[in-house]
């Protein structure tokens, strides 16, 4: 089993990256699409967050408030450990079932944004990909998907790992301050060697 993660801050573009490693026939597993579904409506977790955080923070039918949870733990950072703790057990284990179906692959990508932050993934993994972009670039995207603040937005950036770490941490770097036609060159060639690399690693083995 090869395992790429796929990381990077905040509007790097990670998702976009993702998109275009699946349409390549790659298989993605990513961590805040398992999160989305586990805090969706009536899910196992929800119960565990109402009774910590409290009925305010669900939906009437029955999901996780995320932008009032991600209100909360920005400001909070006893609540965001609470988060944590019930959350990323429960992803975990998700996650690493995913990318064991997926073993046979010449490689997977695992996409999780807060890599540095959460290392149980790393024994799982065998390269990292960094996402990169200017700070500039970064802001600008989040705030034309969201309605997110500047204020708001940096309060997101202050609490992940600096750029500058990231990049000193990873194997792979992939600048994208440019349009998605040249993210997907750039990943269309980083592609080709993932598949060169597996397959003359199997051989060797």
């Amino acid at each position: 089993m090869f395992v790429v993660a796929l990381t990077g801050g905040i509007g790097s573009g990670k998702s976009e990256a993702a998109k275009i490693f699946a349409e390549l026939g790659v298989p993605v597993t990513d961590v805040d699409v398992i999160s989305h579904q586990l805090t969706a409506a009536n899910q196992r977790l929800i119960k565990n967050l109402e009774n910590e955080f409290g009925s305010s923070f669900i939906t009437p039918d029955g999901a996780l408030k995320r932008a009032a949870m991600r209100d909360l733990v920005f400001s909070d950072k006893t609540a965001l450990n609470k988060l944590n703790a019930i959350l990323h057990p429960a992803i975990y284990a998700e996650a690493i079932q995913q990318l064991q179906h997926h073993a046979n692959a010449p490689y997977q990508i695992l996409v999780i944004p807060l890599l540095f932050e959460n290392p149980s993934y790393l024994p799982h993994v065998n390269r990292i990909l960094l996402i990169d972009c200017d700070e500039k670039i970064q802001i600008e995207r989040i705030k034309q998907r969201s309605q997110l603040t500047e204020s708001q937005i940096m309060s997101i950036i202050n609490i992940q790992t600096p750029r500058k770490k990231r990049l000193e941490q990873t194997n792979d770097v992939i600048e994208n301050n440019e349009n998605v036609e040249n993210l997907r060159k750039k990943i269309v060639m980083i592609h080709k060697n993932y598949i060169n690399t597996c397959v003359l690693s199997k051989t060797i083995s």
